[in-house]
């Protein structure tokens, strides 16, 4: 039976991870439970003090369709590369200079929000079509694809 996931980011500031990668998936982040109207009430009803309100945050698919991501807070930083990164799917069906030309306008838009470009890898046929290497605010890498 196929299972859904749920994929987990270990972070410094997981509101500030959660909008970065909220712009860059055209996700949401994910609302307050229940029938509070914002976080602040919920977290205020819960009774959680002030000092924990950013351990965690998630960003989830607008149409429910996609994974949810969920940041956590934890102490240590980032120490290694990471051995698993999001590929963002950022040409589609694209190919040569117009699909290289579609990474580069999606990775200036990242880098403005806070994203940081690491290499360019160019399009080596048949199987290499190209990507982009970055990273997000904390220093985890991705590519665009």
């Amino acid at each position: 039976m196929p299972r859904d996931v749920q994929i987990t980011v270990d972070c410094a500031d997981p509101a500030g991870l959660a909008t970065f990668w909220a712009e860059a998936l055209g996700y949401q982040v994910q609302g307050p439970p229940g029938d509070f109207e914002s976080w602040e009430q919920a977290l205020d009803a819960m009774g959680v003090p002030p000092a924990n309100r950013n351990d965690a945050s998630a960003v989830v698919d607008p149409e429910g369709s996609r994974p949810r991501l969920f940041f956590q807070r934890v102490p240590e930083g980032k120490q290694v590369k990471n051995r698993v990164h999001l590929d963002v799917r950022a040409a589609p069906g694209l190919a040569g200079d117009e699909r290289m030309a579609a990474l580069e306008a999606e990775a200036e838009r990242l880098v403005a929000h806070g994203a940081t470009r690491l290499a360019r890898h160019e399009p080596a046929p048949p199987l290499g079509a190209g990507h982009l290497v970055m990273t997000d605010p904390e220093g985890n890498e991705f590519c665009l694809d």
